[in-house]
This record gives structure tokens, C-alpha cells and sequence, in this order.
């Protein structure tokens, strides 16, 4: 059965508790990711005479189960680690955590208990890496991405820099033109490659794949660049470990005098690096003395773009490099060597990004793409505002998959969107002394919603308010008149219907209801056109390329329609895919379409006879209980619901009891105990107590009354078991007796398209709030002219002088 990825996440972050309050996570990733790797290559590689790993005798996970409930656990743990790093060349790399160390992990048994606990996780039969490639889908190379991402996140401001977001790195790595790389030759470099996850993604990209070279500073983040290149695949990669503005290490095997090109490149550099020019010469290094000036001493992130323009390949090198904004319009040496790498026109485009999107810092930054090639030809650079795209993840910013594409589509093929993205001629930037604030050349402001003074004075609607609608009069083009007619004072429209009746006005034109079936015509086609993909999912299909094929159709579907945006639909898509249909495709193509009576038979070899067991057995192959209650049992799940609403009503009626006459001096005092709470023994042993004293009838009455409330809730809670019991037998019975193409129905049909078209209905019902909205804030903003505002004062002026004057009162 296949490993969901959700819960191959879950698992793995769990396995962090074992060690969280001990250590910053800064430093106990170093423990998690190393026994992941051990993990890792101990499935895949153990046994095969030919891996490019090796497993020696005493180096596998499998010694570390044996180490377990130990005394002597850390050492051995660290025994098996070392010998696994002998054998394969990564002493210093995947040895840096010490798994004996008593000051993080505790001495004695509490050490014992956490790494017995820590290998058990990891033991878990689900936690099978053998097969972790079905349907090329990089399930333990993206659990490792899983855990830098969350861990940089813990670790804060100082120690978050090993690791570039993801979607950051996928923008970064589809907009260097890595894909066309057409042999394995070709090379790809990181001068500043933290835990290696920017140089993976890139690298991901080149379809025969690409040599891979990067330099990190931090021994023990360069270990983890190393471990990830080895879980993604691509261990036969170098990285180095030194400073790279200093020391650079890759050298041109020719000439070691100079240093080595690539052809493509890609970094994330930490930004205004102060101690940047500690060893170096800038007045005879090769990358800096061909520039009129120096960088600044105490900032370095111009050294950085030095450093990455000057590693790209003569003429045909592309890069992109993460730098803040500042370096877009800071003056004096940095405003020269603007000038500088402007006026070589390798600067190929911009990339504004939001703030708060990176652990290291919340300030702004922006990807600068270099291309080198047919630079001479090029008139001017693209630039894209994409600031204002993102979605608040925790205390961190984040791009959505939608900004992802819409940044990478626009900037691969230049498209020019108003307040969004436009090419800049060199004149231009020219003209503005070779700034290159953003801010300059795309105004993505938001433009002022201005009163019409003359609108409040003399009443109508403004025509150039109702123009700015134009989008929707384009397409509901009956809609305006029905809604509007014209006034005697040009410039203005005066309401058409009733303000009761504004809403129903919209709701039912012909126009704006054809514009919902159009919607799910649209729709329709797509599900149709992907029909047999959806079907015909089997053993060993490429999950990458199924997703990025339905999401293209989608795409270009909602492309053709105008209102609604096309990418707020692939959203939809992208964000059930991460949800549910990811897990779904991934465990089809791992295992393929099986009946129930297949999964059945699974599960007698399992021997789990329970109900509990088989439900979930069951709901682990795509379709949920859920979807098939809503499908055959929607009378029982009443039946529950209203047993459910039954019973939360007694407890409300018992918790107003408690309310009403609790404290010291209230009736249920004596059997309310310290945490606030009635046990039914001490209630009886009370009613026992008091029931045949006179002075305590009132209290005998609550206490009464309560008691046949505590039995009537158990009595309830026992239906309600039995209810779900019995409707558990339902599903189970059903789920065994369905057939391949019930499931693929219930799956297809039911699960995603159903899903995936109610979300392109809140987005199709949001565009018709907006308009609704936006005309009732306009009728209700001049409604009533001043004159008139002015008349109704004064008439309630006039009724207070009159009321004051009656009670005797002077009016001034």
C-alpha cells in the first residue's frame, strides 16, 4: 500500500517532539534529517552490490532497531552512523550530530527512551523507501524539503537561511531556461547553496538532466546539501564547503588561474553581508576589477551579483539570483556597477517579491535574471511587480501556486499586464539615471475610489463611476440598461428598479445567468477532455506530468472567459490537488484501481477483523467514508445527527444547571467537586443523604432533575455509539461489494470533479457579489443629495425646538 505524503509528513514531524524542548531546531534538524538519510539509503541501497551508496556490515538502520532500549544506544548510534560515512566518503557530513551527547539529549534512561523512541518512528512499516519513486513522484526527497522548510521556520531569524522556500526556488528554476538544456554535460552552480534545495529544484528542471556544482560556507549545512542531493537522486553532485567570495573553489581545469563558468546558476546569498571583502583584492581579483568601482566594504550584495554574473558562461550563461531590493536603486559604488551590468545588457528581468517570504529576514527581495545569451540584441529588461501575490502562512508570507504560474508564464513570455508586468526600454531606465526601483516603471497602486461632489449636490450615479465596470457591462451587456437610465444632467444615470430589487435585478438576467452556464460548459469540456486520463490512471504514470496536464487544460479552458481569472481556477485545482487528490493519484499509481473485494482480501492477509480497522484500510484507497455516507446513508447520518442534537441539547440543559446553582450558596454546591465538574456517584450518595429531609426539598429537586438528565445523556451517548456502530457495518458492507468502476466513479466523479467545481463556484459567486456590492455602494453613496440631507435636518431640527418648547425650554 502506498505511503500518503501527508501522512509520511505527519510521521516525520512527529518524530521532532522526541527531541523539541531539548535543543533549538536549529540544531535537532541535524539529528532528524540525519536518521532519515540512514533510513533512506538503508531501503534503497542495502543488499545491491551496484548502488551508488553503500551499506556496510554494522552502518544500517537496521543495526540502530538492534540498538534499541540499549544503555549504550548514543554510542552505538553513533557507531553505525560513522561507519556508513567511512564507506561512502561522507565523514564530517552525515556524522556531525552526536547522538551520545547528554547536554541535548539527557543522560540515563531519559536517553535511552528518547532515541528508542526516535528509531521506532522511523521503524514504522508505512516508512517503506523502497519503492518511494512511483510515479516519478520524489516522495522522501520532498519529506526531506518538508522538514528543512519547518525547521527553518523554527529556527528563526539567525538560523533559517540554509533553506529557500520552495516556490521561490521553482520560480527561480523555470525562469533561467534550464529546460532547454539538452545534455547531462551541461552544468548548474550554487555559490551560496545552503541545504542544496534551490540547486534540486533547478536541477529538476533540465529534462536529461545537469552537472551539478555548489559551495557552501556552514560545514554542517553544506552535510545537508550533501544528504539532499543523495535523497533526491543526484548524488553525484559536488559540494564544496568555504567561503565563496574568498575562496572560491571551483577553478577552470584548463587555466587554475581563473575560475571556473557554468551555464547556468542560481543563489540565494545572505543579503547586506558586512565581512564580504575579508581576503579579498578587488583591484586584481578577475571578477571585480573589470567593474569602475568596488562594492561597498560593509555590504555585499553586490559582490554576490559580481561574483554570479561573472561564473556564468561567456555568451550563453543564464542565472537567477535573490537579492533585496535595495540593489535596484542604492546609490554611489552600487549605483556605478549598476550602470555597469545594465549597460552589458545581461540584466535579462526583474522579479519583485513579496515581503516576509524568506526565514532569514522579512524584508523585500527581488530575483534578478541574468542571460548572457544574444545579449547585444536585447532592447530593454522585463520587470514583474509580483508583491502583492501571496497568501499568510503562519507568520510568514508565502506564494501560492497560482503566483508561481502567473509569474513564470508572464515572464517567459513577456506578457505585459497593467500594474503587473511590462518590458522596460533601455531608454527609459536610462532616463531614470539607472534606477531600477520598480515602483518606477509599474504602478500597482490601487486607484482612489473619489466622490463626485456634484453627485452628492445635485443627485445620479456617475457615468465614470459605472464605467469602471466595463468588464462586466462587456460581458452582461443587457444588465446596465436594465439597471440604469439615462439623466437630464449629463455624465450621470439614475437607477432603473427599485433598491429592493437591485439584487434580483442582477441574479436574473438572461445574460447573467447564461454567464454560470457558460461557466459550466467550461467546465463540462475540461472534465470531458480528461475523462479517460482520470479513468485510466494505472501502475507507473508520472504524477508531475498528470497535474501539470489537467492543469493545463484547465487553464486554457477558463482562459477564454472573461471575468473570472484563470488562475484563481488552477488555484482551485492546485489546492485540492496539496488537500486530497495528490494522495488519491499517488496511492492509484502506486497500487492501481482496486475493487473492495481486492482490498478485502488485503486485509485477511493483515488479519485486522475489526470494523474500525477495515473502515480504515478502506478510506486509505481514495475514497473516504465520508463521500460514500453522503452517497447511500444520508437518512442514517440524520438519524445520527439528530440523536447528536438531542443529546448536546441535555448537556446544555445541564450545563445552564450548573450555572444557575453553583457557588456557595447554590443548590448543586454540595456536588460540584473541584474540577468544576458532577460525578454521578457523589450526586446519588447526595439524593441518598438529603431525600428525606424537609429543609432540603429544593435541593432534592435540582439534584433530581439533574440525575434524570445525566442518565438521559448516557442513555443518549449509547444510542449514538450504536448508530455510528451500525452505520460503520453499512459502509463497510457497501465499500466491500464495489467494483472497480464504482470506485472510479465515486472517485472521478464524486470526490474531485464535485470538489473541484464547487471551489470554481465560489469563485464565480464572488464575482457576482463584487459587482452586486460595488452597485449598492454606489446607489446607497449618492442616494440622498445634500439638499436633501440638508431638508432632513432641519425638519428634525424644527421637532426638538418644538418637543424643548413644550417642557418649557428656550430655543437658541
Amino acid at each position: 500500500m502506498a505511503v500518503k505524503k501527508s501522512e509520511l509528513y505527519s510521521s516525520l514531524w512527529n518524530s521532532c517532539d522526541e527531541l523539541r524542548g531539548g535543543m533549538d531546531a536549529s540544531l535537532y534538524k541535524d539529528y532528524v534529517l540525519t536518521l532519515l538519510f540512514v533510513k533512506y539509503v538503508t531501503d534503497r541501497y542495502m543488499g545491491d552490490r551496484y548502488a551508488e551508496i553503500e551499506i556496510p556490515e554494522g552502518g544500517s538502520f537496521k543495526d540502530m532497531v538492534d540498538a534499541k532500549g540499549s544503555n549504550g544506544i548514543g554510542d552505538k548510534m553513533n557507531k553505525i552512523i560513522s561507519k556508513l560515512a567511512q564507506a561512502n566518503g561522507l565523514s564530517g557530513i552525515i556524522d556531525v550530530a552526536d547522538f551520545d551527547d547528554d547536554t541535548k539529549l539527557g543522560s540515563g534512561k531519559e536517553k535511552v527512551e528518547k532515541l528508542t523512541n526516535l528509531v521506532s518512528i522511523f521503524q514504522n512499516e508505512s516508512l517503506d523507501f523502497r519503492k518511494n519513486r512511483a510515479g516519478g513522484d520524489d516522495i522522501i526527497g520532498d519529506a526531506y524539503e518538508y522538514l528543512m522548510k519547518n525547521f527553518a521556520s523554527e529556527s528563526g531569524k539567525s538560523n533559517g537561511q540554509f533553506y529557500t522556500p520552495a516556490e521561490v526556488s521553482r520560480v527561480m528554476a523555470k525562469v533561467i531556461g534550464i529546460s532547454g538544456a539538452t545534455k547531462a554535460s551541461q552544468t548548474l552552480y550554487d555559490p551560496a547553496c545552503g541545504s542544496g534545495s534551490l540547486l534540486i529544484r533547478a536541477a529538476d528542471e533540465a529534462p536529461n538532466g545537469v552537472t551539478i556544482y555548489g559551495q557552501e560556507y556552514d560545514t554542517t549545512t553544506a552535510g545537508l546539501a550533501k544528504m539532499n542531493l543523495v535523497l533526491h537522486n543526484k548524488s553525484t553532485g559536488t559540494i564544496t564547503n568555504a567561503n565563496t567570495l574568498s575562496n572560491p573553489q571551483f577553478k577552470d581545469k584548463y587555466n587554475p588561474e581563473k575560475l571556473e563558468r557554468f551555464d547556468f546558476a542560481v543563489a540565494n546569498p545572505p543579503f547586506s553581508y558586512k565581512s564580504w571583502a575579508n581576503g579579498i583584492d578587488t583591484s586584481s581579483d578577475e571578477r571585480f576589477k573589470e567593474y569602475k568601482a568596488a562594492p561597498p566594504d560593509k555590504n555585499g550584495d553586490y559582490a554576490w551579483l559580481i561574483h554570479f554574473t561573472h561564473s556564468l558562461k561567456p555568451k550563453i550563461g543564464k542565472g537567477a539570483i535573490i537579492l533585496p531590493h535595495g540593489v535596484l536603486f542604492r546609490g554611489n559604488a552600487e549605483a556605478t556597477i549598476r550602470r555597469e551590468i545594465i549597460e552589458k545588457r545581461i540584466l535579462k528581468g526583474i522579479i519583485g517579491l513579496p515581503a516576509n517570504l524568506f526565514y532569514g529576514t522579512g524584508i523585500p527581495a527581488c530575483i534578478i535574471v541574468i542571460d548572457k545569451e544574444n545579449a547585444n540584441a536585447r532592447q530593454g529588461l522585463y520587470m514583474i511587480d509580483a508583491s502583492k501575490g501571496f497568501i499568510k502562512d503562519g507568520n510568514k508570507n508565502r506564494l501560492r501556486e497560482q503566483d508561481i504560474r502567473k509569474i513564470v508564464e508572464c515572464f517567459n513570455q513577456y506578457k505585459e499586464i497593467p500594474k503587473y508586468s511590462r518590458m522596460i526600454p533601455y531608454s527609459e531606465i536610462e532616463s531614470n539615471d539607472y534606477n531600477l526601483n520598480i515602483p518606477r516603471y509599474i504602478d500597482s497602486s490601487e486607484a482612489e475610489d473619489l466622490q463626485d461632489i456634484a453627485a452628492h449636490l445635485s443627485g445620479g450615479i456617475p457615468k465614470k463611476d459605472l464605467d469602471e465596470l466595463s468588464s462586466y457591462w462587456n460581458e452582461f451587456s443587457s444588465l446596465k440598461t436594465e439597471l440604469f437610465k439615462a439623466s437630464s444632467r449629463e455624465g450621470y444615470l439614475e437607477l432603473n428598479v427599485e433598491i429592493e430589487n437591485i439584487r434580483n435585478t442582477i441574479y436574473h438576467n438572461d445574460e447573467f445567468e447564461g454567464y454560470a452556464e457558460k461557466i459550466m460548459k467550461a467546465f463540462e469540456q475540461w472534465k470531458q477532455d480528461n475523462w479517460n486520463k482520470f479513468n485510466d490512471i494505472i501502475n507507473g504514470d508520472q504524477l508531475k506530468h498528470f497535474i501539470e496536464d489537467i492543469a493545463k487544460s484547465l487553464i486554457s479552458k477558463f482562459s477564454k472567459i472573461s471575468l473570472i481569472d484563470k488562475y484563481d481556477v488552477f488555484q482551485c485545482l492546485m489546492s485540492f490537488w496539496e488537500e486530497a487528490m495528490q494522495d488519491d493519484v499517488y496511492a492509484i499509481v502506486f497500487d492501481g484501481w482496486k475493487s473492495g473485494r481486492d482490498i478485502e482480501r488485503e486485509m485477511v492477509k493483515k488479519k485486522d477483523g475489526s470494523i474500525s480497522g477495515k473502515m480504515k484500510s478502506f478510506e486509505g484507497r481514495v475514497i473516504p467514508k465520508s463521500l460514500l455516507i453522503n452517497q447511500f446513508y444520508t437518512e442514517e447520518k440524520a438519524d445520527i445527527d439528530k440523536l447528536e442534537s438531542q443529546r448536546d441539547d441535555t448537556v446544555r440543559m445541564m450545563d445552564e444547571m450548573k450555572e444557575e446553582h453553583s457557588g456557595d450558596e447554590g443548590l448543586l454546591a454540595e456536588v460540584i467537586n473541584d474540577k468544576g465538574n458532577i460525578a454521578k456517584g457523589d450526586l446519588q450518595k447526595r439524593i441518598k443523604e438529603i431525600k428525606n429531609d424537609k429543609e432540603s426539598k429544593d435541593e432534592l429537586k435540582i439534584l433530581l432533575k439533574y440525575e434524570r438528565l445525566m442518565t438521559e445523556e448516557a442513555k443518549q451517548n449509547s444510542d449514538i455509539k450504536a448508530a455510528v456502530f451500525a452505520l460503520d457495518k453499512l459502509v463497510y458492507d457497501k465499500y466491500e461489494k464495489l467494483t472497480i468502476a464504482q470506485i472510479k466513479d465515486l472517485a472521478v466523479e464524486k470526490k474531485w470533479c464535485q470538489t473541484l467545481y464547487k471551489g470554481i463556484e465560489e469563485i464565480y459567486s464572488a464575482i457576482s457579489r463584487n459587482l452586486t456590492n460595488r452597485i449598492m455602494e454606489l446607489v446607497d453613496r449618492y442616494e440622498k443629495t445634500l439638499p436633501q440631507i440638508e431638508e432632513e435636518v432641519a425638519n428634525y431640527e424644527a421637532k426638538v425646538k418644538s418637543h424643548l418648547e413644550r417642557m418649557g425650554f428656550t430655543w437658541n
